[in-house]
């Protein structure tokens, strides 16, 4: 089985071959293909994201080589929802501080529309929403979610994004803090990403 990703991010690219790891699954990446096409995310949500990814890179791939008898294309959308701020910046994550900003900028941003917020008011959730193509009629959704705190001030190294403020109680950690293999363990997108192996072993099946 084929499984082509539709993300160009080299973070994450690392993240989901690592989650979907298995002899069987040959995961292919843009590093497969010299025109891997840029999907704008033009959806209002999560979803509608992830969907418009998957099909685009289903329809790219199947149209670029006829190998691909066995065929599933995955892409995922994340998101913080930050429940001091109505659950912004959601489906703007990314972008929350502007086009062509940096994970930093958006850090920053953050942490300046919070910084009067109290500790028991700073509730956050990490989601990533997966969708999987099988063909451009055939899409299913998994969805996996977090529950954490957004800190006062980055702390971390690892990790990318949001991930120096996402702070879990629980490990007294952000996920910038914790090792690859631990955050790959109980992330939103590691939680997304083993249902959706799950899913594909169980489902659509592969030899």
């Amino acid at each position: 089985m084929k499984i082509v990703l539709a993300t160009n991010n080299q973070y994450k690219i690392e993240e989901i071959k690592d989650i979907l790891s298995d002899p069987k699954l040959e995961i292919l990446t843009l590093n497969d293909f010299p025109d891997f096409p840029r999907v704008e995310e033009t959806g209002e949500t999560l979803e509608e994201n992830a969907i418009l990814k998957a099909k685009e890179i289903y329809r790219f791939a199947s149209l670029t080589t006829s190998q691909f008898a066995k065929l599933i294309s995955l892409a995922d959308d994340s998101g913080l929802e930050v429940d001091a701020l109505n659950g912004a910046p959601r489906v703007f994550s990314s972008r929350f501080a502007g086009e062509h900003c940096s994970y930093k900028d958006n850090n920053l941003k953050l942490l300046s529309l919070m910084k009067n917020i109290p500790w028991e008011k700073r509730g956050a959730t990490f989601v990533c929403v997966v969708a999987i193509a099988k063909d451009l009629d055939n899409i299913r959704i998994i969805r996996g979610e977090v529950r954490g705190i957004i800190a006062f001030k980055e702390k971390g190294e690892n990790g990318f994004g949001y991930d120096p403020v996402f702070y879990l109680p629980e490990l007294e950690k952000t996920f910038a803090q914790l090792s690859f293999k631990e955050k790959n363990t109980i992330s939103h997108r590691a939680l997304a990403f083993r249902r959706t192996k799950e899913l594909i072993q169980k489902d659509f099946g592969y030899d």
